[in-house]
């Protein structure tokens, strides 16, 4: 007779999907899948409000989906877990839906980004605040 799965193992699936509702979850981990991010980056490539990029991101670390590193005075967002992603894409499978146009979120630099990923010339004060109007990047 095969064993039964505990009822809490249901539970445990059912709290991982629960985490993957909100869309701008699953957009966060899709940006930060190959490379860390700041929040300054996802602000930017989200369009999202700041406060509400920082409640996912919580939920996200509660959850022990995303991990922290402090490089000067910017937080840096990684996946902890690159088998997310692979769930993620089964889901887009699922749906009919093309995942290399989801992935698209990915794309670094953002000409609108103030992180010093996007644009490392900046001078720091600059960082995570706005470009500078009229500002040119060097080539």
């Amino acid at each position: 007779m095969t064993p039964q799965p505990k009822p809490a193992d249901e539970v445990k699936i059912a709290a991982l999907f629960d985490q993957l509702r909100q869309p701008a979850r699953i957009q966060i981990m899709l940006i930060i899948r190959e490379q860390p991010a700041c929040v300054c980056h996802l602000v930017a490539a989200l369009g999202l409000r700041q406060a509400a990029i920082s409640q996912h991101l919580m939920a996200l670390r509660e959850a022990g989906w995303v991990t922290t590193r402090r490089e000067s005075r910017n937080i840096y967002y990684s996946l902890s877990d690159k088998r997310l992603v692979n769930l993620i894409e089964q889901g887009a499978l699922i749906a009919d839906i093309s995942f290399s146009e989801m992935e698209k979120i990915s794309r670094r630099p953002l000409e609108n980004c103030p992180c010093p990923q996007c644009h490392p010339e900046l001078p720091p004060e600059y960082s995570c605040k706005s470009v500078p109007t009229g500002y040119q990047k060097k080539s």
